[in-house]
């Protein structure tokens, strides 16, 4: 039965409109998206084979083009409108988080990052510039591909964070698969960050580790203190 047959209560762009998002379950916001369904399935139906087949929104958002179209009906030009969703509320974040908010918490910035770097096949080491007050200045991806301390050069992060005049920095990189827990390496490039910074007066707040859903926050686990 196609959605347009379904009772107006029972639709889900009409509840959406009368009720809000979050009234909706995970499968009717993709149906949303989706807007019509294939031939047999409406898009409700389609939209429950994709959490499905996933197994988790995330993984549906940092699926490859070839894993997203392995379902039927789905392609390119739904893929595209997917990724410019992810990218408008990336931006949409990065605007709220540069009107002045103060990143203090570590929780203010993981939606950030899961954001930024949850969807990226390939590592990708970024730095987070703040303020006097701990206002977002920019963010900036300095490296990226296998991340090791010998690749991650202190003085280039020294160098931009000076450019840019920041008070403090939050450090942050993805493990595309695998957890988020640091390695030895991810430790010791920590360490050697902390000291580079620290000769000119420039705090590290926090490092970051990224693996899909899952963010290790190097602070909360008390590894932060000199």
């Amino acid at each position: 039965m196609a959605i347009t047959d379904w009772p107006a209560d029972q639709r889900p762009r009409e509840r959406l409109i009368r009720h809000g998002a979050q009234s909706l379950s995970d499968a009717e916001l993709l149906a949303v998206f989706l807007r019509i369904g294939i031939k047999g399935k409406s898009a409700v139906d389609l939209a429950r084979d994709m959490v499905s087949h996933f197994g988790s929104l995330n993984r549906l958002f940092t699926a490859t083009l070839s894993d997203f179209s392995a379902i039927h009906g789905l392609g390119s030009a739904k893929y595209a409108q997917l990724q410019a969703v992810l990218e408008l509320a990336r931006r949409a974040l990065d605007e709220e988080l540069r009107s002045g908010i103060e990143l203090t918490s570590p929780q203010a910035v993981k939606h950030y990052l899961q954001l930024l770097l949850g969807n990226k096949p390939y590592e990708s080491f970024v730095v987070l510039y703040l303020d006097v007050k701990n206002r977002l200045i920019c963010t900036d991806e300095l490296f990226r591909g296998t991340l090791t301390h010998a690749s991650v050069y202190p003085r280039e992060v020294v160098k931009s964070a000076l450019s840019r005049n920041a008070a403090s920095v939050i450090i942050s990189h993805n493990h595309p698969s695998g957890t988020p827990e640091p390695s030895t390496a991810d430790h010791a490039l920590t360490d050697a960050l902390k000291q580079a910074l620290r000769l000119v007066d420039i705090r590290i707040l926090d490092h970051f580790i990224v693996a899909g859903k899952q963010v290790y926050s190097f602070a909360e686990h008390g590894h932060m203190h000199a």
